[in-house]
């Protein structure tokens, strides 16, 4: 029997235990978290260079991309080193750290989807009304609002969570450190502490599934008003990438914290873990821009210079050395 206080590391669950597999997760992994950042940077970089993209749908779209950057370095960095190092170790405080910060970016996720279906409402539904609703003080303050909240989140579950008494070891069934995994060391009923401790907050959760999901039926009731093909086309190119990447995130989360945890082996809730915590931050911007044409328009815009800056930079590079010699 350990205790909470006695605790300076957890061990967290290694994909493999054959050192081929440990090094083929890591490149997986490098693979995917490479991807993230570059489709990610590409899309924050190139919202904020073209002026074309200054409205609050892009304004919206870049604060995701932030979040989803953030998210996804707070675990796969993580389980990189330790499929490269073969170790399994993860101090108590980097593990709090990582509680506390993948918490508040996937809350802060989940609020900034919540506000983008209001945006997506009032377009469609209230068109007249967008810049009024929608202007850039209103827009800064909804995204402070998720941000915010997220983070009041992420205080009140971690320290909740840190604050049990641990008695049933220190190894967790999860590639990092995730609340219900933590809760299954407690002294008390894992299962029914964390009913307790997530109870606040399904009821904001709650709230917000219902208002996305009224937003989405009138967004829908207006749609097949639109008289005109080309109008139902632009009105669903803008709605269903949202609409996807919010049933992606909900249903992966439910699954993951509503779920008994007697239910499922471990090598479920790691499959599940990896879907919910790495694949949304990898394929939203992909799902945003396959039916955004503004947006690719863009990101090609940036390609192309920064292509068309690194030829210049080699063309006259080669001639200050061309002329030295």
């Amino acid at each position: 029997m350990s205790n909470s206080s006695s605790i300076t590391e957890f061990l967290l669950l290694a994909f493999s235990d054959t050192r081929e597999l440990q090094l083929l997760h890591f490149w997986l992994f490098l693979g995917i978290y490479l991807a993230a950042l570059l489709a990610n940077g590409l899309i924050i970089t190139a919202i904020a260079c073209d002026h074309h993209l200054h409205t609050p749908m892009y304004f919206f779209l870049l604060n995701l991309s932030l979040l989803d950057l953030g998210s996804i370095s707070t675990t796969v960095p993580k389980a990189m080193a330790n499929s490269l190092w073969d170790t399994r170790a993860i101090s108590y405080a980097g593990c709090a750290a990582q509680v506390f910060f993948f918490f508040f970016l996937m809350s802060a996720e989940y609020f900034l989807l919540t506000v983008m279906a209001y945006d997506r409402y009032v377009a469609i539904c209230q068109p007249l009304h967008y810049g009024t609703l929608l202007g850039s003080r209103a827009c800064v303050h909804m995204a402070a609002a998720a941000w915010g909240t997220g983070f009041l989140n992420a205080v009140l579950h971690t320290a909740n969570t840190f604050s049990i008494p641990l008695c049933q070891g220190n190894a967790l069934d999860q590639f990092f450190c995730e609340i219900p995994q933590i809760l299954k060391l407690s002294c008390l009923d894992s299962y029914l502490r964390e009913v307790e401790l997530i109870a606040f907050s399904s009821f904001v959760f709650l709230g917000c599934f219902v208002f996305i999901v009224l937003s989405y039926v009138q967004i829908f009731r207006a749609v097949l008003r639109i008289p005109s093909e080309q109008g139902w086309h632009k009105a669903f190119s803008t709605c269903l990438p949202h609409l996807a990447v919010v049933s992606l995130f909900i249903s992966t989360g439910i699954f993951a914290y509503l779920k008994p945890p007697s239910i499922s082996p471990s090598s479920l809730d790691l499959l599940f873990a990896v879907v919910y915590s790495v694949v949304p931050p990898t394929v939203n911007t992909l799902i945003y821009s396959m039916r955004n044409q503004e947006l690719k328009d863009a990101v090609r815009k940036l390609m192309a210079g920064c292509l068309s800056a690194a030829i210049d930079c080699l063309h006259s590079s080669t001639t200050d050395s061309l002329c030295m010699s």
